[in-house]
C-alpha cells in the first residue's frame, strides 16, 4: 500500500513545491491532532488540584502541557513509521492521517520528526526536575519509554496485549501525579483518586478504538484485549471503565475527599450515555468510528469539568 510518486519514492511527493502552510498543514496531520486531548485532561486534573491547594504556577502547567502534548505527538510519529516499515501495516485501512502511505512525507521526514519531537520535551523534563526534583525524571523517562515503545522497537507493546495497562498507568496516574507534583513538590492521595477516573475514560477510548480495528487487528496478528476475548466481553470492559470515573467522582464528593463543586463532572453524564448507545449498537466499521470519537469527547468534556470542580471546591 506505500504511494510511489514520480520522484520513484514511496510516500515523497513534491514536497518542494508546498508553501510553508502547507508543510504546517501536513505536520499537523502527521501528529494526529484529534488524539492530542488525551494529553490535555491529565494535565488539566493535576494541574487544577494544585491549583485548589495555592500552590499554582503559569509558567509550569505551560511547560508541563506542552511536554506531554509533544509525547503524544511523537508517539503518534513513531506508530506511523512503525506501522509503515512493517508488512502487517499494509494491511490496515489508509486513515487520512497515514501521511507516509498517502505521500504526503516520506519514512526519513516521519523519523527525523519523532525525534525532534521527542527532543524538546526532553529539554522541558530537564529544566522540570532542576526546578522540582528527581521524582519529575523518573516520571519523565518512564513516559517517554513508554510513548516509544508502545509502538517502536522490535516487537511494540501495544501489539501484545499490554497497550490498555499502559495507557491506564501512564495517561492516567502518571500524568496527573506529575502535573500536580510539578507545581507543589508533592504527591496526594486525593490526586491518585482524581488521576483513576482520567485513566479509565483514556483507557476506554483505547478499548472503543480495538473494538472498531478488531479485524483489522486480527489480520495483522496484533494482540489486543479485543482480539483475545471479542467485542462483547470488551463492551462490557467499556462499560465499566466508564461507570467507574463517574463512580470515583460520586465517591470523592460523599467521603468529602474533595469538594461537592467536583460533582459538576457529572454534567458529562448525557455524553457518557451517548457513548454507550454507539459502542454497544454498533455493528459496522462507520458505527464504531463514531464510538470511538463520542468516547473521545467523552474523555475531553468530563475532564475539563472534572478540573473546573475541583478548581472550584
Amino acid at each position: 500500500m506505500n504511494t510511489i510518486t514520480s520522484s520513484g519514492q514511496p510516500g515523497e511527493t513534491a514536497a518542494g513545491k508546498r508553501t510553508v502552510w502547507q508543510h504546517v498543514q501536513v505536520w499537523y496531520r502527521a501528529s494526529r491532532p484529534f488524539t492530542l486531548s488525551a494529553s490535555l485532561t491529565p494535565v488539566l486534573v493535576g494541574s487544577s488540584l494544585a491549583f485548589r491547594d495555592g500552590t499554582f504556577s503559569w509558567w509550569l502547567f505551560a511547560l508541563v502541557l506542552l511536554g506531554s502534548l509533544l509525547v503524544q505527538a511523537a508517539a503518534n510519529l513513531v506508530d506511523e513509521y512503525s506501522d509503515h516499515a512493517r508488512p502487517e501495516g499494509n494491511q490496515k485501512m489508509l486513515a487520512s492521517y497515514k501521511v507516509i502511505a498517502l505521500g504526503l512525507l516520506s519514512s526519513k521526514a516521519v523519523k527525523r520528526g519523532a525525534i525532534a519531537y521527542f527532543a524538546t520535551p526532553t529539554a522541558i523534563g530537564l529544566y522540570l526536575t532542576a526546578v522540582s526534583g528527581w521524582p519529575i525524571l523518573a516520571l519523565c523517562l518512564g513516559s517517554a519509554a513508554a510513548a516509544y515503545f508502545y509502538s517502536g522497537g522490535p516487537r511494540p507493546l501495544g501489539t501484545i496485549g499490554l497497550g490498555q495497562p499502559l495507557v491506564f498507568i501512564f495517561m492516567g496516574p502518571v500524568m496527573v501525579l506529575g502535573a500536580y507534583y510539578v507545581q507543589t513538590r508533592a504527591f496526594t492521595l486525593e490526586a491518585l483518586w482524581l488521576s483513576f477516573t482520567v485513566a479509565c475514560t483514556v483507557t476506554a477510548i483505547l478499548a472503543a478504538n480495538d473494538i472498531r480495528d478488531l479485524e483489522e487487528d486480527r489480520a495483522a496478528k496484533k494482540a489486543t484485549i479485543v482480539t483475545w476475548l471479542g467485542r462483547g466481553f470488551a463492551r462490557w470492559e467499556w462499560t465499566l471503565l466508564v461507570a467507574a470515573a463517574f463512580l470515583i467522582v460520586l465517591g470523592l464528593a460523599l467521603l468529602r475527599i474533595i469538594g461537592p463543586t467536583i460533582l459538576i463532572s457529572l454534567l458529562a453524564l448525557p455524553q457518557a450515555v451517548a457513548a454507550v448507545r454507539l459502542v454497544w449498537h454498533g455493528r459496522e466499521r462507520a458505527e464504531l468510528a463514531l464510538a470511538l470519537r463520542a468516547t473521545a469527547r467523552l474523555h475531553g468534556f468530563l475532564g475539563i469539568l472534572l478540573a473546573v470542580g475541583v478548581s472550584l471546591g
